[in-house]
This record gives structure tokens, sequence and C-alpha cells, in this order.
């Protein structure tokens, strides 16, 4: 199989935009907007960098995965596989929903010629076991495995590009954070000087461990200067809040641009909230990294509400 990126032409590097806020321009920062949703429009931001080396590897092999009923990570894969021919197993958790209608996101998945595998909740918390590993290999056969989120050591090698990207750019490059694979990468990517921010959209206190733990698979110990503000999950993984929607309403209002709910969102809420907190030096550059779009329609959905 050829490269991914040689099939697929990513838009990189992805354009940086400064926007003008008076929430920061009054505490003489620069907001900037890494626009990472514009890489690719089936794979896009974390997605697409997540993927790459994986699917290198991978080399047209069938690619089994991880992901919940909502995944953006499950839907990459499925999209990546129809795009470059190769096979796509997705693990779902909660097998309650083998025998319900799919929902929009799982439709996109099967539509793209993902095979949905339902398993238990129990099974799934279990997934790294060798147990349910080998229960999985002997079902589907030879297959390339990737873990929920895509984030394992080739997912952090393809984010460093992201910091790359960034270097002489920013002083700040924070991202929103579900497994840690990117904030791994994007750290490390960074120069001297620069630092990174996570902000966790799920809640447990788990993240810091994660990505320490990636890092030292990927690049051999702790790298780039990092850290998580764990404040803004808004109650877990795609919750929200009233004040979340406002305030992502208003940002769309503001600056014309569709804000993704369950990382970009609470990402650009955090650095607002951080700015009027005195967070960042006045004279700081701070970028955002949009990694995604909100849903829209797609095959099997046009008829279909979230």
């Amino acid at each position: 199989m050829n490269r991914p990126e040689t099939l697929l032409r990513p838009r990189v590097p992805s354009p940086l935009q400064e926007v003008r806020d008076d929430r920061f321009a009054r505490r003489g920062i620069t907001l900037l907007l890494k626009r990472d949703d514009l890489i690719h429009p089936d794979l896009p931001g974390n997605k697409w960098r997540k993927l790459a080396l994986n699917l290198e590897a991978a080399a047209g092999r069938p690619v089994l995965t991880f992901g919940g009923a909502y995944s953006n990570h499950l839907r990459a894969t499925a999209a990546a596989g129809r795009l470059l021919g190769f096979p796509t197993v997705g693990v779902v958790r909660g097998d309650e929903l083998a025998h319900r209608p799919l929902n929009p996101s799982l439709a996109r998945c099967a539509a793209d010629g993902m095979r949905l595998h339902f398993v238990d909740r129990t099974t799934y918390r279990a997934k790294a076991s060798p147990e349910v590993l080998e229960g999985l290999l002997s079902l589907f056969g030879d297959v390339e495995v990737i873990p929920e989120g895509g984030s394992n050591a080739l997912a952090a090698q393809g984010c460093a590009a992201l910091g790359r990207e960034l270097r002489g750019h920013t002083d700040v490059a924070a991202v929103a954070c579900g497994t840690g694979g990117t904030l791994a990468g994007l750290a490390a990517g960074l120069d001297s000087g620069q630092r990174a921010l996570g902000v966790p959209v799920l809640r447990g206190g788990f993240l810091g461990a994660a990505v320490t733990a990636l890092q030292d698979e990927a690049f051999g110990g702790r790298a780039g200067d990092w850290s998580l503000d764990e404040r803004f999950t808004f109650g877990g993984y795609a919750r929200t809040t009233p004040e979340l929607d406002a305030f992502a309403a208003d940002f769309e209002d503001r600056h014309g641009l569709p804000v993704e709910r369950v990382y970009v969102a609470k990402l650009l809420f955090a650095l607002t909230a951080l700015a009027e907190e005195g967070a960042f030096a006045p004279g700081s550059r701070v970028s955002a990294v949009i990694t995604g779009t909100p849903d829209r329609p797609g095959p099997q959905e046009s008829s279909v509400s979230r």
C-alpha cells in the first residue's frame, strides 16, 4: 500500500489563523486558531495525525479498533478504510446497542464498510487484556489492532508534527484531550520556551499518567513542557451545560467558526477563562488546536435527528 499521505493528500501544515477577540486582546494576548479541522474532510485534525503512521504500519491489512457509540475515532478509521481500500472492524462499547437501530455515528461507520462488533461494558473495560485481545484475534484473524482513540506510540509520534508546525509561532499551544495521544505528541514537537496545555474533556484524573506513559513509549521519556487543567470537563465526556452552550454559540457569532461541542467548545471556554484569570502573560501568543467541526449529515443520516 502506498503511504496514506500520498493517497489522501492531507492539507499540512494546517493553517494558523489569528482571531481578534477582545477578551484576549484587552489583556495583551493574541489568540490563534490552529485549523487542524481543515486537514482532510473525512479524517480531520488529530484523527489524521494519529492514524497516519498506524495505517502505514498496517500496510493494507485489516484494522481493528475500539470506541463508544459516538466515537470520532471509529468514524475516521472507517473513512480511512473506505478511502484506502482496507477492511475495518470497530469494537463498540455496549452490547445492548447490537439490537437497536444504528445511531448516526455508527451508521456512518457501517456505510463506510466497517464491521461493527458490540461487546458488553465489562469486556470493553478489559479490551487491552490478553484474554480479550486473543478472543478478538480468533474472530477476526490477522488484523492491526489500534487502541481506543488511536492513542499509542505511533500516534504520539505522528502528532509531534503538530508541535513542529507551531515552532516560532506561539508561546502556548492548547488542545482538548480525550486519551492523551495528541498532547503527548504536540508537546514533544514544540521548541524550547514553548509549552503545551491539555484540557481534558473526561473526568477521572487519569490523563497525566496516560500522557507520561505515551511519551515514555514514543520518545523514551518525558518530552516537552506540558501541563493539564482538569477544571473544564463540564460533567464528563459529551456532557454540556447551558453556560458552555451559550459560550459556544457566542464564539460562533463573534468569529464565524462552527464550534464542535465535545472537544473544541471546552478548549475555547478554558482558554477564555484562563485569560481572564491572568494565566497568560501580556504579549503571549496562545494557539488553540481546532481538532474538528460539528457533525454534518453523512451516509444514511440526513433524516435522522441526534
